[in-house]
């Protein structure tokens, strides 16, 4: 199967060579690299002179074109019409020498597959146990791995607002557990959503759909959004095998208040696109976790180095809360 990868990037030309570089080392290489540039400068454009990928084609956007949705939009339109699958990768990550050919590999292991994510592996520290294993109340185990739970969880377990669903599926009342909670075992699940930034689809489902324009910009949770759209198509899957690091360069973010205001109006967006109708007792318990997730965002103001990050977080929070009372968002479907 040939692949296309595209990468959409914005102000990171460092980060960029260091994911091209790991794109060279790799035992299976795209048969086509598609570069996406919303930079105002020509930083980007004059790094990638350093980088000898004969399959790599630089595309410079104009400014009205900027956005993560709309740059991969574009880039799928460029992607030329005899590849089967296009994969998404973030420009802060770094590749394992074996992910495109566990990729491939996951797609002929699993033919229904529409779309398969790949696995960051450098964010959580797990332990491989025996079935025999007792699980502390601090730990999260699934498929013999255990990782440790965080607060966060611990305490919406004590308020009866823990997820009820597996890893990667999305419960009524939204908040569930990310991909991050399935483990580093190798194998291929099966799941409603994964991160755009490590993704990879069947070239036919973009004549179907496209990413949705309602994620301007930054793009906090559209991967969730296009996820949930793709599903009346075909299965979606995540593949642990295919591992790569995710380093989270901090250039092109948005700030801390901006990024508030979007976990929470991004988040009843994606909550309401996935369950329509979840009733009295779930919608309680969306508004409960936001609350809950409000309040600690702002007891960190007082009990972390980066206070003002914090404060700023939780103020942008709680103002998107607020005006949804008011004004919520038409739903895209």
């Amino acid at each position: 199967m040939k692949l296309s990868l595209i990468i959409c990037t914005y102000k990171r030309a460092e980060p960029l060579l260091k994911l091209l570089e790991s794109v060279k080392a790799q035992s299976l290489l795209p048969d086509e690299i598609l570069i996406i540039d919303g930079s105002p400068d020509d930083e980007t454009k004059q790094a990638l002179n350093n980088i000898e990928l004969p399959q790599l084609h630089y595309h410079k956007i104009r400014p009205e074109q900027r956005g993560l949705t709309k740059q991969r939009n574009i880039g799928i339109d460029l992607c030329s019409k005899d590849m089967a699958i296009v994969a998404f990768l973030d420009d802060d990550i770094a590749l394992d020498k074996h992910y495109f050919k566990n990729l491939v590999l996951s797609y002929d292991e699993y033919p229904n597959a529409i779309a398969i994510g790949g696995y960051i592996s450098n964010e959580v520290k797990w332990k491989r146990v025996d079935s025999n294993y007792i699980v502390k109340t601090s730990e999260f185990i699934y498929d013999n791995f255990v990782r440790k739970e965080g607060s966060r969880f611990n305490l919406r377990k004590k308020l009866y607002l823990a997820p009820n669903r597996p890893p990667a599926h999305l419960p009524k009342f939204s908040h569930g557990r990310s991909v991050g909670f399935l483990p580093p075992s190798g194998k291929t699940y099966q799941v409603e959503q994964f991160m755009g930034g490590v993704s990879s689809y069947k070239k036919e489902v973009f004549s179907k759909i496209k990413f949705s324009l309602y994620f301007e910009g930054y793009g906090l949770y559209e991967d969730a959004d296009f996820c949930f759209r793709l599903q009346e198509h075909g299965k979606l899957y995540v593949s642990t095998a295919a591992v790569c690091e995710h380093h989270h360069d901090p250039s092109g973010r948005p700030n801390q208040f901006k990024y508030g205001q979007m976990v929470v109006k991004n988040g009843w967006y994606v909550w309401r696109l996935r369950w329509p109708n979840p009733g009295p007792k779930n919608i309680l318990k969306w508004h409960a976790n936001v609350l809950l997730l409000i309040t600690l965002r702002l007891i960190n103001a007082f009990t972390t180095t980066k206070r003002k990050q914090a404060f700023t977080e939780g103020l942008g929070r709680l103002t998107a809360w607020l005006k949804l009372w008011f004004s919520k968002p038409k739903i895209q479907r």
